[in-house]
């Protein structure tokens, strides 16, 4: 396991493009500042340009660096009480770090910090962050296991990283880009509001 690991870092960091397993279901991933990674993954995975993706943080430090000042109660109500885990939360991010086709042309980055031991420490091990939408194509069943993986994307990548999905169900996505918050996806987390 270690090893797929090790190989998992060192390709992403090269550039390359890995399906890996989170706690909610197997994502696809490259690093988020590689923007010739992040054209090939878009190529690959079939997504519209203007459909911004989600990435994945080790943590509300490297959430951080790539959005604006996160506000107080987005910190205390939902990364303190939710995270690590199956919410990925839209916030305002800093353009300039972030790619356009990763935000969908627009002015928002949704962020997750999943709770799988496994990508965290790929995360850690590349020191940006990854992005993280389900390993399928547009419109076809989420995988939640290997073997739910479609071949034809399997052979396009540079690595698949075996582990299990604990969660087994997509994230949930809140915009706190507005006011009041507003759940675009119901998903595994049920947010109080």
């Amino acid at each position: 396991m270690q090893e797929d690991v090790l190989k998992a870092i060192k390709i992403i960091t090269e550039g390359g493009i890995v399906i890996f397993p989170t706690d909610t279901a197997y994502g696809i991933g490259c690093r988020m500042d590689d923007e010739d990674a992040v054209r090939r993954l878009f190529a690959l995975r079939r997504r519209p340009e203007v459909q911004a993706t989600p990435v994945l943080v080790d943590g509300i430090r490297m959430a951080q660096s790539y959005l604006d000042p996160i506000p107080q109660d987005v910190r205390e109500k939902l990364m303190d009480k939710y995270w690590p885990g199956a919410l990925t939360i839209v916030l305002p991010c800093n353009e300039e770090k972030v790619t356009g086709l990763v935000r969908g042309g627009g002015g928002n980055l949704g962020v997750r910090m999943p709770n799988h031991a496994l990508i965290l420490e790929i995360i850690r091990g590349i020191g940006v962050p990854l992005l993280g939408p389900s390993a399928n194509f547009p419109g076809a069943q989420t995988p939640y296991a290997l073997e739910d993986l479609d071949r034809e994307l399997t052979e396009r990548v540079d690595f698949i990283v075996r582990g299990e999905c604990s969660v087994k169900q997509a994230s949930t996505v809140i915009d706190c880009s507005v006011s009041p918050w507003r759940i675009l996806r119901e998903g595994a987390v049920k947010v109080e509001s």
